[in-house]
């Protein structure tokens, strides 16, 4: 069994603008682990565990479905958390652009007939930035944040691919092996 998901991966220079916003962040918050650089993606679909017999199935059809999906750019802007503010689990980067919810549909329409269930969340497209393991209950100093970083402009990243991924969790952090690559058309 691998545990497994599919997505996509973020432009470097966009990537290290967030790392370094982590830096500034770490300063004010606590007991928040950051997502390293290597790691930031756009979950399309999680697929979880996974018998290997079921990941050549899986990779036929996502290459079917994804090779005449047109590459895109997408937007990545501003700072919040899930659930809320009050106990946030999860700090993310927001992620703008008509394409990206046409892919996740696709993805999830692909791999429903070979056994995927359909999300029952609305898609949110984020980038995971930092998780909590346990929250110190400063609510002021993280919405000063939020605040702070609401709208800041973390530059645009082209989307030319899908990444069908292993992931291995751990203690020092998840690490993610790309599988199979798909690019996406070149016309935009």
């Amino acid at each position: 069994m691998i545990r497994a998901f599919v997505a996509v991966r973020i432009d470097p220079g966009v990537a290290q603008r967030i790392c370094e916003a982590q830096s500034k962040l770490d300063k004010s918050l606590r007991g928040i682990r950051w997502v390293k650089r290597e790691n930031l993606h756009l979950t399309l679909k999680f697929l979880g565990e996974v018998r290997e017999d079921r990941v050549m199935p899986i990779t036929d059809a996502l290459e079917q479905a994804l090779y005449s999906t047109p590459r895109f750019s997408l937007a990545c802007r501003g700072l919040g958390v899930f659930p809320d503010i009050r106990k946030p689990r999860v700090m993310w980067v927001g992620l703008e652009g008509e394409a990206l919810a046409r892919l996740a549909t696709a993805v999830e329409e692909t791999l429903e007939p070979v056994g995927f269930a359909r999300e029952k969340r609305e898609f949110k497209p984020h980038l995971t930035v930092g998780r909590w393991r346990s929250f110190d209950g400063r609510s002021d100093v993280l919405r000063q944040e939020i605040e702070r970083w609401k709208t800041h402009d973390f530059g645009a990243s082209w989307v030319n691919e899908a990444v069908f991924f292993q992931s291995v969790l751990k203690s020092e952090g998840a690490v993610y092996t790309p599988l199979r690559l798909f690019p996406l058309a070149g016309k935009v």
